[in-house]
């Protein structure tokens, strides 16, 4: 008895998913890398390692050159020292405790090893959220790693340079206008100079957190255009907290940048905020 060969089966397989017919043209829809939990935490534990790793070898390289670093970090409040003529012989920094210069370097070394690490730190943050967004949003990885460390160093700049210097010769001046002999604390002067450069800092991150914001659909332009006197005061009672003296001068130095990246977020909201079709 002979065997009859059936003819090929033209049905389409409807167990195939819909998509594949789409695979090979590209017009699919991009997948996401998925992860498990370990895995998640295993990339969070290898990029942690690798900044506290670079935070370390920043810190050791500095340590070596930590007395210059912190004779250059005190050149504002020495030299609003020398201007005044009732410190000028009589004012000076001052170790209260034993151990005290000895810590003041070591914070001195951590502060440089940080800053000196901070692109590999922002780098490490942005390899860490990567494979969460699509191929399109990975092509933003340089200009924002690049502009998250450009901004923390120059706030870190603007603090150091116009900043605390304002500051440091107002507190001075008050000291002395009141027959107080300034003996400043080298450790709580290198606290309160630390808190200075950290705060603007971060408020100079200010462009990259609109970013991110604006891509989630968050913030928008719009919103931010119309919470504008709203923003204000809120710079305004941001930049009294950070500047601790009572002047308005001294305020205004902080606010006027922050209004300033204020409008460069409205930009960027602009330009990266999802579109509606």
């Amino acid at each position: 008895m002979s065997t009859v060969d059936k003819p090929p089966d033209d049905t389409p397989d409807r167990s195939r998913p819909k998509d594949d017919a789409h695979a090979g043209s590209g017009m699919g829809r991009e997948s996401l890398a998925e992860m498990s939990l370990i895995e998640h935490l295993t990339e969070l534990r290898h990029r942690l390692f690798v900044s506290v790793a670079a935070i370390l070898v920043g810190t050791i390289a500095a340590w070596f050159v930590s007395q210059q670093i912190y004779g250059v970090l005190l050149l504002p409040v020495t030299r609003a020292l020398e201007s005044n003529a009732a410190t000028a012989n009589e004012g000076g920094i001052a170790v209260l405790a034993l151990t005290e210069a000895f810590i003041v370097y070591v914070k001195v070394a951590a502060t440089a090893g940080l800053f000196l690490a901070s692109p590999v730190v922002l780098t490490q943050m942005w390899l860490f959220i990567a494979p969460g967004l699509y191929r399109r949003e990975r092509l933003y990885a340089v200009p924002v790693t690049f502009a998250s460390v450009m901004c923390f160093l120059g706030g870190a700049a603007f603090g150091y340079s116009v900043l605390f210097p304002v500051m440091a010769e107002y507190f001075i001046n008050m000291g002395a206008s009141g027959n107080f002999r300034p003996m400043l604390s080298a450790n709580a002067l290198f606290g309160f100079l630390l808190r200075t450069l950290l705060g603007c800092a971060v408020i100079f991150e200010w462009p990259v957190v609109v970013f991110f914001l604006a891509r989630m659909d968050i913030l928008t332009a719009g919103t931010m255009v119309r919470g504008f006197r709203y923003a204000v005061l809120a710079i305004f009672v941001i930049a009294a907290v950070v500047t601790p003296s009572g002047d308005m001068a001294t305020q205004t130095i902080l606010a006027a940048p922050m209004l300033g990246l204020y409008g460069i977020g409205i930009v960027v909201a602009w330009v990266v905020q999802p579109r509606t079709k």
